[in-house]
Protein backbone atom coordinates (compact mmCIF):
# COMPACT_ATOMS: atom_id res chain seq x y z
CA UNK A 1 0.00 0.00 0.00
CA UNK A 2 0.85 3.38 -0.75
CA UNK A 3 -0.01 6.97 -0.38
CA UNK A 4 -0.68 7.53 -3.72
CA UNK A 5 -3.40 4.90 -4.10
CA UNK A 6 -5.29 6.04 -1.09
CA UNK A 7 -8.16 7.57 -1.82
CA UNK A 8 -9.20 11.43 0.08
CA UNK A 9 -7.67 12.05 3.47
CA UNK A 10 -5.32 14.60 2.09
CA UNK A 11 -4.83 16.57 5.11
CA UNK A 12 -4.03 13.42 6.92
CA UNK A 13 -1.23 12.02 3.97
CA UNK A 14 0.34 16.08 3.89
CA UNK A 15 0.33 15.53 7.92
CA UNK A 16 2.21 12.16 7.85
CA UNK A 17 4.00 12.68 5.15
CA UNK A 18 5.39 15.85 6.80
CA UNK A 19 6.41 13.93 9.68
CA UNK A 20 8.42 11.49 7.96
CA UNK A 21 9.99 13.77 5.83
CA UNK A 22 11.17 15.46 9.16
CA UNK A 23 11.85 12.51 10.76
CA UNK A 24 9.73 13.02 13.63
CA UNK A 25 7.78 10.21 14.29
CA UNK A 26 5.82 9.88 17.79
CA UNK A 27 6.30 6.35 18.32
CA UNK A 28 2.60 5.92 19.39
CA UNK A 29 -0.18 7.11 17.33
CA UNK A 30 -3.91 6.40 17.06
CA UNK A 31 -5.69 6.49 13.71
CA UNK A 32 -9.39 6.86 14.09
CA UNK A 33 -12.25 6.45 11.68
CA UNK A 34 -14.13 4.01 10.24
CA UNK A 35 -12.47 1.07 8.30
CA UNK A 36 -14.25 2.42 5.62
CA UNK A 37 -12.62 6.09 5.70
CA UNK A 38 -9.31 3.89 4.59
CA UNK A 39 -7.62 3.47 8.17
CA UNK A 40 -5.94 -0.01 7.10
CA UNK A 41 -4.66 1.61 3.90
CA UNK A 42 -3.03 4.36 5.55
CA UNK A 43 -1.80 2.77 8.37
CA UNK A 44 0.15 0.44 5.72
CA UNK A 45 1.42 3.22 3.39
CA UNK A 46 2.40 4.69 6.62
CA UNK A 47 4.13 1.65 8.50
CA UNK A 48 5.97 0.82 5.13
CA UNK A 49 7.14 4.03 4.56
CA UNK A 50 8.31 4.38 8.37
CA UNK A 51 10.15 0.58 8.04
CA UNK A 52 11.36 0.53 4.13
CA UNK A 53 12.15 4.45 3.40
CA UNK A 54 9.78 7.39 2.59
CA UNK A 55 10.46 6.57 -1.47
CA UNK A 56 7.69 4.38 -3.05
CA UNK A 57 9.01 4.96 -6.26
CA UNK A 58 11.82 2.30 -6.12
CA UNK A 59 10.55 -1.18 -5.48
CA UNK A 60 13.50 -2.16 -2.83
CA UNK A 61 12.88 -6.21 -1.61
CA UNK A 62 12.42 -4.73 1.85
CA UNK A 63 9.19 -2.73 0.17
CA UNK A 64 8.30 -5.82 -2.01
CA UNK A 65 8.02 -7.57 1.90
CA UNK A 66 6.26 -4.92 3.05
CA UNK A 67 3.43 -4.86 0.27
CA UNK A 68 3.32 -8.53 0.85
CA UNK A 69 2.39 -8.20 4.40
CA UNK A 70 5.84 -10.25 5.31
CA UNK A 71 8.03 -7.82 6.35
CA UNK A 72 9.73 -9.49 9.11
CA UNK A 73 9.31 -6.00 11.39
CA UNK A 74 6.12 -4.96 10.75
CA UNK A 75 3.78 -7.24 12.88
CA UNK A 76 0.18 -7.02 13.14
CA UNK A 77 -2.55 -7.42 15.77
CA UNK A 78 -5.92 -7.95 15.20
CA UNK A 79 -9.24 -9.80 17.23
CA UNK A 80 -9.55 -13.53 16.77
CA UNK A 81 -11.86 -15.86 17.88
CA UNK A 82 -11.85 -19.77 18.12
CA UNK A 83 -13.02 -21.40 14.86
CA UNK A 84 -12.84 -24.78 13.46
CA UNK A 85 -9.06 -24.31 13.09
CA UNK A 86 -7.86 -22.83 15.97
CA UNK A 87 -9.85 -24.39 18.94
CA UNK A 88 -7.89 -22.71 21.93
CA UNK A 89 -5.82 -19.43 23.07
CA UNK A 90 -6.21 -17.67 19.13
CA UNK A 91 -3.65 -15.21 18.92
CA UNK A 92 -2.74 -13.02 15.24
CA UNK A 93 -0.32 -15.04 14.44
CA UNK A 94 -2.60 -18.11 14.08
CA UNK A 95 -4.11 -16.50 11.44
CA UNK A 96 -1.76 -15.05 9.39
CA UNK A 97 -2.40 -17.10 6.56
CA UNK A 98 -6.01 -15.58 6.68
CA UNK A 99 -5.01 -12.09 7.30
CA UNK A 100 -3.18 -11.76 4.27
CA UNK A 101 -5.81 -12.57 1.40
CA UNK A 102 -8.20 -10.90 3.65
CA UNK A 103 -6.40 -7.50 3.50
CA UNK A 104 -5.40 -8.27 -0.03
CA UNK A 105 -9.22 -8.63 -1.13
CA UNK A 106 -10.75 -6.70 1.38
CA UNK A 107 -8.98 -4.00 1.69
CA UNK A 108 -12.33 -1.30 3.31
CA UNK A 109 -13.26 -4.35 5.07
CA UNK A 110 -15.09 -3.81 8.51
CA UNK A 111 -14.50 -6.30 11.69
CA UNK A 112 -18.04 -7.90 10.50
CA UNK A 113 -16.18 -9.25 7.39
CA UNK A 114 -12.67 -10.52 8.62
CA UNK A 115 -15.55 -12.29 11.58
CA UNK A 116 -17.23 -13.85 8.79
CA UNK A 117 -13.98 -14.54 6.62
CA UNK A 118 -12.65 -16.31 9.73
CA UNK A 119 -16.04 -18.23 9.69
CA UNK A 120 -16.23 -17.23 13.23
CA UNK A 121 -19.41 -14.52 12.36
CA UNK A 122 -21.18 -15.53 15.46
CA UNK A 123 -18.26 -15.04 17.73
CA UNK A 124 -17.14 -11.67 19.51
CA UNK A 125 -13.81 -10.72 17.95
CA UNK A 126 -11.07 -9.59 20.54
CA UNK A 127 -7.52 -9.29 21.17
CA UNK A 128 -6.21 -10.67 24.49
CA UNK A 129 -3.39 -11.20 26.17
CA UNK A 130 -1.55 -13.80 24.56
CA UNK A 131 -1.44 -11.32 21.83
CA UNK A 132 0.15 -8.82 24.13
CA UNK A 133 2.75 -10.80 24.91
CA UNK A 134 4.09 -11.77 21.54
CA UNK A 135 3.85 -8.45 20.72
CA UNK A 136 5.96 -7.63 23.90
CA UNK A 137 8.60 -10.45 22.80
CA UNK A 138 8.71 -9.22 19.33
CA UNK A 139 9.20 -5.48 19.58
CA UNK A 140 12.03 -6.37 22.69
CA UNK A 141 14.16 -8.09 19.94
CA UNK A 142 16.64 -6.12 17.76
CA UNK A 143 14.81 -5.52 14.15
CA UNK A 144 15.91 -7.37 11.07
CA UNK A 145 16.67 -5.16 8.67
CA UNK A 146 18.69 -2.83 11.42
CA UNK A 147 15.92 -0.12 11.29
CA UNK A 148 12.07 0.14 12.07
CA UNK A 149 10.06 -1.77 14.23
CA UNK A 150 5.99 -1.53 13.43
CA UNK A 151 3.47 -3.06 15.42
CA UNK A 152 -0.30 -2.15 13.53
CA UNK A 153 -2.58 -3.00 15.93
CA UNK A 154 -6.53 -3.57 13.77
CA UNK A 155 -9.54 -2.54 15.82
CA UNK A 156 -7.56 -1.72 18.84
CA UNK A 157 -10.59 -1.19 20.45
CA UNK A 158 -11.06 -4.79 20.95
CA UNK A 159 -7.77 -4.91 23.47
CA UNK A 160 -8.86 -6.99 26.60
CA UNK A 161 -8.36 -5.10 29.98
CA UNK A 162 -5.58 -7.83 30.45
CA UNK A 163 -3.83 -7.03 26.98
CA UNK A 164 -4.33 -3.19 27.29
CA UNK A 165 -2.31 -2.90 30.71
CA UNK A 166 0.29 -5.32 29.17
CA UNK A 167 0.70 -3.06 26.34
CA UNK A 168 0.74 0.04 28.26
CA UNK A 169 4.60 0.21 29.43
CA UNK A 170 5.58 -0.63 25.78
CA UNK A 171 3.52 2.10 24.46
CA UNK A 172 4.33 4.80 26.93
CA UNK A 173 7.84 4.11 26.89
CA UNK A 174 8.70 1.56 23.35
CA UNK A 175 12.25 0.68 22.65
CA UNK A 176 13.62 2.87 20.39
CA UNK A 177 12.20 2.71 16.74
CA UNK A 178 9.65 0.82 17.63
CA UNK A 179 5.98 2.41 16.74
CA UNK A 180 3.07 1.31 17.42
CA UNK A 181 0.36 2.19 15.41
CA UNK A 182 -3.69 1.85 17.04
CA UNK A 183 -6.74 1.52 14.27
CA UNK A 184 -9.75 2.26 15.98
CA UNK A 185 -13.32 3.29 15.57
CA UNK A 186 -13.90 5.61 18.41
CA UNK A 187 -10.56 6.77 20.77
CA UNK A 188 -12.99 6.58 23.25
CA UNK A 189 -13.45 2.55 23.75
CA UNK A 190 -9.79 2.77 24.07
CA UNK A 191 -8.86 2.79 27.92
CA UNK A 192 -7.50 6.39 28.84
CA UNK A 193 -4.43 5.77 29.93
CA UNK A 194 -3.48 3.86 26.57
CA UNK A 195 -5.28 7.10 24.39
CA UNK A 196 -3.59 9.71 26.26
CA UNK A 197 -0.34 8.10 25.38
CA UNK A 198 -1.03 8.36 21.40
CA UNK A 199 -0.70 10.93 19.03
CA UNK A 200 -4.34 10.94 17.19
CA UNK A 201 -5.03 11.21 13.82
CA UNK A 202 -8.78 11.36 12.56
CA UNK A 203 -9.67 9.83 8.93
CA UNK A 204 -13.27 11.44 7.54
CA UNK A 205 -15.57 10.67 5.19
CA UNK A 206 -14.25 9.94 1.39
CA UNK A 207 -15.44 12.82 -1.32
CA UNK A 208 -17.94 11.50 -3.38
CA UNK A 209 -17.42 12.13 -6.65
CA UNK A 210 -14.07 9.32 -5.68
CA UNK A 211 -16.20 6.59 -4.11
CA UNK A 212 -18.23 7.05 -7.79
CA UNK A 213 -15.29 6.67 -9.64
CA UNK A 214 -13.65 3.97 -7.86
CA UNK A 215 -16.94 1.86 -8.04
CA UNK A 216 -16.93 2.47 -11.96
CA UNK A 217 -13.75 1.23 -12.19
CA UNK A 218 -15.20 -1.93 -10.63
CA UNK A 219 -17.71 -2.29 -13.81
CA UNK A 220 -20.46 -0.60 -11.68
CA UNK A 221 -22.38 1.83 -14.23
CA UNK A 222 -22.18 5.35 -13.81
CA UNK A 223 -25.82 5.63 -12.51
CA UNK A 224 -25.67 3.49 -9.49
CA UNK A 225 -22.35 4.05 -8.90
CA UNK A 226 -23.53 7.75 -8.19
CA UNK A 227 -26.48 6.27 -6.52
CA UNK A 228 -24.66 4.32 -3.93
CA UNK A 229 -21.47 6.95 -2.93
CA UNK A 230 -24.45 9.16 -2.18
CA UNK A 231 -25.95 6.31 -0.18
CA UNK A 232 -22.58 5.07 1.54
CA UNK A 233 -21.93 8.44 3.14
CA UNK A 234 -18.34 8.60 2.59
CA UNK A 235 -17.94 5.30 3.37
CA UNK A 236 -15.93 3.24 0.76
CA UNK A 237 -16.53 -0.23 2.46
CA UNK A 238 -19.91 0.44 2.86
CA UNK A 239 -20.45 1.17 -0.72
CA UNK A 240 -18.89 -1.82 -2.05
CA UNK A 241 -21.28 -3.67 0.50
CA UNK A 242 -24.40 -2.18 -0.98
CA UNK A 243 -22.99 -2.92 -4.33
CA UNK A 244 -22.14 -6.77 -3.34
CA UNK A 245 -24.53 -7.80 -0.95
CA UNK A 246 -27.91 -7.28 -1.98
CA UNK A 247 -29.17 -10.54 -1.40
CA UNK A 248 -28.22 -9.66 3.04
CA UNK A 249 -29.91 -6.80 2.48
CA UNK A 250 -32.87 -8.04 0.80
CA UNK A 251 -33.10 -10.65 3.47
CA UNK A 252 -32.56 -8.00 6.57
CA UNK A 253 -35.49 -6.11 4.28
CA UNK A 254 -37.67 -9.10 4.80
CA UNK A 255 -37.16 -9.58 8.74
CA UNK A 256 -37.74 -5.84 9.05
CA UNK A 257 -41.09 -5.50 7.60
CA UNK A 258 -42.08 -8.81 9.10
CA UNK A 259 -40.86 -7.55 12.38
CA UNK A 260 -42.78 -4.04 12.41
CA UNK A 261 -45.49 -5.41 10.63
CA UNK A 262 -46.31 -7.53 13.63
CA UNK A 263 -45.15 -5.61 16.44
CA UNK A 264 -48.24 -3.14 15.03
CA UNK A 265 -50.36 -5.68 15.12
CA UNK A 266 -49.09 -7.43 18.47
CA UNK A 267 -50.84 -4.70 20.80
CA UNK A 268 -53.84 -5.97 22.87
CA UNK A 269 -53.45 -9.14 20.27
CA UNK A 270 -52.04 -12.72 22.40
CA UNK A 271 -51.78 -14.49 19.24
CA UNK A 272 -49.81 -11.96 17.46
CA UNK A 273 -47.77 -11.45 20.50
CA UNK A 274 -46.85 -14.86 19.96
CA UNK A 275 -45.69 -14.44 16.45
CA UNK A 276 -43.69 -11.43 17.62
CA UNK A 277 -41.84 -13.70 19.96
CA UNK A 278 -41.47 -16.71 17.66
CA UNK A 279 -39.55 -13.85 14.92
CA UNK A 280 -37.48 -12.96 18.17
CA UNK A 281 -36.47 -16.70 18.20
CA UNK A 282 -35.71 -16.68 14.45
CA UNK A 283 -33.47 -13.87 14.56
CA UNK A 284 -31.33 -14.97 18.07
CA UNK A 285 -30.22 -17.64 15.76
CA UNK A 286 -28.29 -16.15 13.45
CA UNK A 287 -24.67 -15.18 14.42
CA UNK A 288 -24.22 -12.14 16.97
CA UNK A 289 -22.31 -10.01 13.98
CA UNK A 290 -25.22 -10.77 11.64
CA UNK A 291 -27.58 -9.50 14.47
CA UNK A 292 -25.60 -6.20 14.83
CA UNK A 293 -26.04 -5.74 11.29
CA UNK A 294 -29.68 -6.28 11.15
CA UNK A 295 -29.93 -3.63 13.72
CA UNK A 296 -27.83 -1.30 12.58
CA UNK A 297 -29.78 -1.46 9.13
CA UNK A 298 -32.87 -1.38 11.14
CA UNK A 299 -31.74 1.76 12.33
CA UNK A 300 -30.84 3.15 9.10
CA UNK A 301 -35.24 2.30 8.04
CA UNK A 302 -36.47 4.04 10.98
CA UNK A 303 -34.39 7.39 10.44
CA UNK A 304 -35.51 7.45 6.51
CA UNK A 305 -38.87 7.13 7.62
CA UNK A 306 -39.00 9.63 9.89
CA UNK A 307 -37.49 11.90 6.83
CA UNK A 308 -40.34 10.84 4.60
CA UNK A 309 -42.58 11.45 8.13
CA UNK A 310 -41.33 15.05 7.62
CA UNK A 311 -40.66 15.42 4.02
CA UNK A 312 -37.09 15.30 3.68
CA UNK A 313 -36.46 12.89 1.01
CA UNK A 314 -33.44 13.91 -0.10
CA UNK A 315 -31.43 12.88 3.16
CA UNK A 316 -33.87 9.58 3.36
CA UNK A 317 -31.56 7.47 2.11
CA UNK A 318 -33.05 4.01 1.84
CA UNK A 319 -34.82 2.49 -0.80
CA UNK A 320 -36.82 -0.43 -0.45
CA UNK A 321 -36.48 -3.81 -2.89
CA UNK A 322 -39.96 -5.20 -1.60
CA UNK A 323 -43.51 -3.83 -1.92
CA UNK A 324 -42.91 -2.29 1.38
CA UNK A 325 -43.74 1.31 1.40
CA UNK A 326 -41.64 3.54 3.42
CA UNK A 327 -43.91 5.89 2.79
CA UNK A 328 -47.21 4.70 4.50
CA UNK A 329 -44.83 3.38 7.14
CA UNK A 330 -43.36 6.51 8.43
CA UNK A 331 -46.77 7.75 9.17
CA UNK A 332 -45.78 5.74 12.74
CA UNK A 333 -42.46 7.00 13.07
CA UNK A 334 -42.56 10.67 14.52
CA UNK A 335 -40.62 12.89 16.42
CA UNK A 336 -42.84 11.57 19.89
CA UNK A 337 -40.64 8.13 19.43
CA UNK A 338 -37.82 7.71 17.15
CA UNK A 339 -35.75 8.91 19.97
CA UNK A 340 -36.97 6.16 22.02
CA UNK A 341 -36.72 3.76 19.18
CA UNK A 342 -32.99 4.39 18.26
CA UNK A 343 -32.26 4.36 21.63
CA UNK A 344 -33.23 0.59 22.50
CA UNK A 345 -32.16 -0.47 19.07
CA UNK A 346 -28.52 1.21 20.12
CA UNK A 347 -28.73 -0.69 23.75
CA UNK A 348 -29.54 -3.63 21.79
CA UNK A 349 -26.23 -3.44 19.63
CA UNK A 350 -24.46 -2.77 23.24
CA UNK A 351 -26.32 -5.80 24.83
CA UNK A 352 -25.68 -8.29 22.33
CA UNK A 353 -21.56 -7.18 22.28
CA UNK A 354 -21.60 -7.58 25.92
CA UNK A 355 -22.68 -11.17 25.03
CA UNK A 356 -26.24 -10.92 26.28
CA UNK A 357 -28.76 -13.75 25.40
CA UNK A 358 -30.08 -12.50 22.02
CA UNK A 359 -33.98 -14.08 22.63
CA UNK A 360 -34.04 -11.94 25.16
CA UNK A 361 -32.49 -8.66 24.09
CA UNK A 362 -34.52 -9.05 20.84
CA UNK A 363 -37.92 -10.11 22.63
CA UNK A 364 -37.41 -7.33 25.17
CA UNK A 365 -36.93 -4.78 21.97
CA UNK A 366 -39.73 -6.56 20.04
CA UNK A 367 -42.48 -5.83 22.68
CA UNK A 368 -40.86 -1.94 23.50
CA UNK A 369 -41.48 -1.73 19.68
CA UNK A 370 -45.29 -2.56 19.92
CA UNK A 371 -45.72 0.18 22.63
CA UNK A 372 -43.69 2.54 20.52
CA UNK A 373 -45.02 2.31 17.14
CA UNK A 374 -48.08 3.12 19.01
CA UNK A 375 -47.40 6.07 20.58
CA UNK A 376 -48.87 9.53 19.67
CA UNK A 377 -47.41 12.14 17.75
Amino acid sequence: MRFTTILGQDIQKKSLLKSLAEKRIPHAQLFEGSDGHGLLQAALAYANAVVCGQSEEVQTPSRQKAEGLVHPDIHFVYPTAITADVKTKPTSVDFLDKWRPFVAEHPYGSLYDWMRFLGAENKQGVINVNDALQVLQKVSLKSFEGGWKCVVIWHAEKLTIAASNKLLKSIEEPPSKTLFLLLCPDEFQLISTIRSRCQRTRFGAIPQAQIAQLLEIKGVTPDVSKSVAQLSKGDIGAALELIDQQNEQALYESWFVDWVRTAFRAKGNKAVVLELSTWSQEVASKGIETQKQFLSFSIRMFRAALMKHYALDSVADVHPKSDFKIEKFAAFVHGANILHIIDALEKSVYHLTRNGSPQMIFSDLSFKLTRLLHKKQ
